[in-house]
């Protein structure tokens, strides 16, 4: 364990069972190291980019949201403490990086006056499209309206609770739960056709 005065790395027991390349890696990148950085950078950015693509539902904005949680984690690198394994600590950076994109984007629509830039129009399934998505899920899920696929796959997917989900949304636990409903309502009617 970690109690020098010689950095803010402090490690847990997540961190404990971490290999000591990537302990070394986390540490050496909080002292500027830039290969150590992009060794950390490889190891996550599928798992990120997977993630922003889930929650966007565009391989777009799901590349430049990627970026965006590695700038993020390199700027804030220096307050990762070690209570969670930096894994963790950087796919909640792109969780929290996606939700402000979407909320974005929301704003945008309702400045233009917009019902909705989803695919198939205000989260309404369209015929053609659905029967296209019969057994993609990735494609079923992109067409859900923004936020049920969010509470969907933050549920679902990545495992979090409602409280969990209401905290970092910024709604209550139940209207996290009526979303999930509805995600999964629309991803039966939309995999069925």
């Amino acid at each position: 364990m970690n109690n020098s005065l010689d950095g803010p790395m402090f490690l847990d027991r997540s961190e404990k069972s971490a290999s000591p390349v990537l302990v070394d890696d986390v540490r050496r990148a909080q002292g500027g190291d830039l290969v150590a950085f992009e060794r950390l950078y490889r190891d996550n950015a599928g798992r990120i980019h997977a993630l922003c693509l889930r929650m966007t539902g565009n391989r777009a904005s799901a590349e430049e949201l990627t970026q965006e949680v590695f700038i993020r984690a390199w700027e804030r690198l220096s307050t990762f403490m070690g209570r969670s394994s930096f894994a963790s600590w950087v796919y909640r950076i792109g969780v929290n990086v996606s939700l402000d994109a979407i909320r974005a984007d929301r704003r945008d629509e309702a400045r233009l006056g917009m019902d909705s830039l989803e695919p198939g129009g205000g989260g309404t399934w369209d015929q053609a499209g659905a029967s296209d998505c019969r057994l993609d899920l990735e494609r079923a899920i992109s067409r859900l309206p923004p936020g049920a696929r969010v509470v969907f796959i933050l549920h679902d997917v990545e495992g979090y609770s409602h409280e969990d989900i209401a905290e970092m949304t910024g709604v209550a636990s139940g209207t996290s739960k009526a979303q999930l409903h509805r995600a999964r309502m629309l991803l039966r009617k939309g995999l069925s056709i």
